[in-house]
């Protein structure tokens, strides 16, 4: 295994590009029999680690941005995090997660059970009642979670029309006083920074109606998994659901409403029965009459909307 073998200087982790029964097989020319899985054990014993393929070249035409404006996105993103919370006015991080088929069909995990749940041999969409389409909305003060689980597309209006609900139904009443709302969102997807609808949308349903300043923060493109909503909400949804077919849309919502964690995580979740069609585009001179202010250093990533009667 000599000259097939590489390894990390700073900690001593090994790995090779040999199977294991590759391995059990040159072992066997030697008299040694063993099993894969024995020679799996042994690497282990030895300091070697399994590896899987990492994500981390972006795909497209986009080119990576320089790691400098990274890093000084994700200190802009901590101060104004904390700035927020020094005068009380309310920080969310929203998202969208994965889409769900609805019906009998494999959930990734496992779970305690006298006999495995039998599900449908292939994923086809035909057999499905649907899919759902969870936007998440995760308070960063309070540590609770609202999920509006959509049936038709992923949109800027249901995002938008998902933060509303949340303002109106939760976000005014436990932030009586707040005059400031801080949005953190990933770089794509229905709230990504360069979508005009996700703009205007938030001016002309969130800003105006409720006089409301509205900033807006997204994590740089490949550092989705920095945002709170991820690993804060969306994890522990996983786990609640692991290895449970997603069988109705109403499995889907008890299955989030019932997602609890010992730092006190507690996550509400509703139905959206409205049809949200893609293609909704914003002119020029519609998004001229934005008070949108944007970082002078960010432009892209960091921008303030403003209602008009300011």
């Amino acid at each position: 295994m000599w000259h097939d073998t590489a390894g990390d200087p700073i900690t001593g982790v090994k790995w090779t590009r040999k199977t294991t029964e590759k391995l059990a097989a040159e072992l066997a020319k030697y008299s040694i029999r063993v099993s894969p899985n024995t020679v799996g054990r042994l690497l282990k014993e030895l300091d070697f680690r399994l590896r899987v393929n990492f994500k981390t070249i972006e795909s497209g035409n986009r080119k990576p941005p320089d790691p400098r404006k990274r890093d000084e996105q994700f200190r802009y993103i901590k101060n104004q995090r904390i700035e927020f919370g020094r005068r009380g006015n309310p920080v969310i991080s929203v998202d969208s997660k994965k889409k769900e088929l609805i019906g009998n069909f494999k959930n990734s995990g496992q779970s305690w059970q006298l006999e495995p749940i039998p599900v449908n041999d292939h994923d086809f969409h035909i057999d499905a009642e649907g899919r759902a389409i969870p936007y998440g909305i995760y308070d960063d003060h309070q540590n609770r979670g609202y999920v509006f689980i959509g049936t038709s597309y992923e949109t800027p209006a249901f995002a938008v029309d998902s933060i509303v609900e949340w303002w109106c139904s939760v976000g005014r009443e436990r932030y009586p006083e707040a005059q400031e709302l801080l949005i953190l969102a990933d770089c794509g997807g229905a709230n990504g920074y360069r979508s005009r609808v996700w703009k205007y949308r938030l001016y002309l349903q969130l800003c105006e109606p409720y006089n409301l300043t509205v900033t807006v923060c997204h994590y740089p493109p490949g550092a989705s998994k920095w945002n709170p909503i991820e690993h804060r909400l969306f994890s522990e949804i996983s786990k609640n659901w692991s290895g449970q077919p997603l069988t109705t849309y109403e499995t889907v919502v008890n299955y989030i409403r019932t997602t609890r964690t010992e730092s006190g995580l507690t996550v509400d979740a509703r139905l959206v029965s409205r049809v949200y069609e893609k293609g909704e585009g914003v002119s020029d001179a519609q998004m001229a009459t934005i008070p949108l202010v944007k970082n002078e250093k960010l432009r892209d990533w960091n921008y303030t909307i403003q209602p008009s009667r300011m």
